[in-house]
């Protein structure tokens, strides 16, 4: 692994703590992190509007080409230059009742 990564790309399952953990570290670390799902999507009211593929790569692009990232989230191919560029590759193997509970929980704060 190594050191000091300031390249960091974290992906796992639905509710596996993907979020949680990009936050902390980017906390520690002092590195930007950012939600995949916010570069497929722009976010606004009453509704998300999707990005054509040439500005969601354009969007991935930018991100990747800066010096520290956490880049969170699992997508199709278009994400490849991501796991290409990054220190480290965290997978979270998180147990199904724990992702299944934690989802659930969502469901309830979100709504």
């Amino acid at each position: 692994m190594v050191k000091n990564p300031s390249k960091i790309h974290i992906i796992g399952s639905v509710g596996s703590g993907k979020t949680t953990l990009a936050r902390t570290l980017s906390s520690r670390l002092n590195v930007p992190y950012i939600e995949l799902d916010n570069v497929v999507w722009k976010r606004s009211k009453p509704e998300d509007i999707r990005r054509s593929d040439v500005e969601r790569d354009k969007y991935l692009n930018d991100i990747i080409s800066s010096d520290q990232w956490i880049v969170e989230g699992v997508h199709h191919t278009w994400v490849k230059p991501s796991f290409q560029n990054a220190d480290v590759i965290i997978f979270l193997d998180t147990d199904y009742s724990k992702r299944t509970i934690r989802i659930i929980k969502s469901s309830f704060i979100k709504n």
